[in-house]
């Protein structure tokens, strides 16, 4: 198994206060791991740090090789490039189609053949059940309907590791079931998944390793 994350005692602050202390783990291909913790208790934040959006301030942090403890600013998009992520607000673009929402991420991240375009795009849409759906627009797709094309966003450019940061809070439990079991799915094949999420209900019914932040630390239950 290749390790996907590695934190070791590592310190995270926001405007000067300590929101995480000795953070120690690791995450590896094919892991699926649930993160819980309230509201404020640093899920959000301990997330953000490994795609290089919030900084660390002390300890080491290993994420996809990068060293996110002290990565330069022109290495932060090609870390980015190889983790997926999926919001709770799913963040489509409104103007334009499912298809063309994926099309625009490769394109931006320097895909230009237009045959493999399709070829990709139809690729993700089929592994979360939305290939015929693809020319709708967002406001006419269910809830649980734009999360699959966010997480068909997310796997466009091959991530080892998607961080879902309370995937299902906006949904209701069966499709909240759909989409849990679509990413232990998708960590099956290799992809190493960190989810956040308040829904205890939902880590019972589909078992993964449970690490919760309590108290300004990153426990194992």
């Amino acid at each position: 198994m290749t390790k996907i994350v590695d934190y070791r005692n590592v310190l995270v602050t926001r405007n000067d206060l300590i929101v995480l202390k000795d953070v120690t783990f690791s995450l590896e291909s094919g892991e699926f791991a649930y993160l819980i913790g309230k509201v404020g208790s640093g899920k959000s934040s301990l997330m953000k740090t490994m795609y290089a959006e919030v900084p660390i301030d002390e300890g080491e942090a290993i994420v996809l090789d990068y060293s996110v403890s002290d990565i330069k600013r022109k290495h932060i998009p090609f870390l980015r490039r190889q983790i997926g992520i999926v919001f709770q607000d799913f963040q489509l673009l409104t103007d334009r189609s499912a298809h063309d929402n994926l099309e625009f991420v490769l394109r931006a991240t320097g895909w230009t053949d237009k045959a493999a375009i399709a070829e990709r795009i139809e690729e993700v849409l089929t592994r979360v059940g939305m290939v015929k759906k693809s020319y709708k627009m967002p406001h006419e797709l269910s809830g649980g309907e734009q999360q699959r094309i966010v997480i068909a966003r997310a796997l466009l450019n091959k991530p080892q590791l998607i961080l879902a940061d309370e995937p299902t809070g906006n949904l209701d439990p069966d499709t909240s079931h759909q989409i849990v079991a679509l990413l232990h799915n998708i960590a099956a094949k290799g992809t190493a998944v960190l989810m956040a999420t308040h829904n205890i209900q939902l880590v019972e019914e589909f078992p993964g390793r449970v690490l919760k932040c309590d108290n300004k630390r990153l426990v194992e239950c």
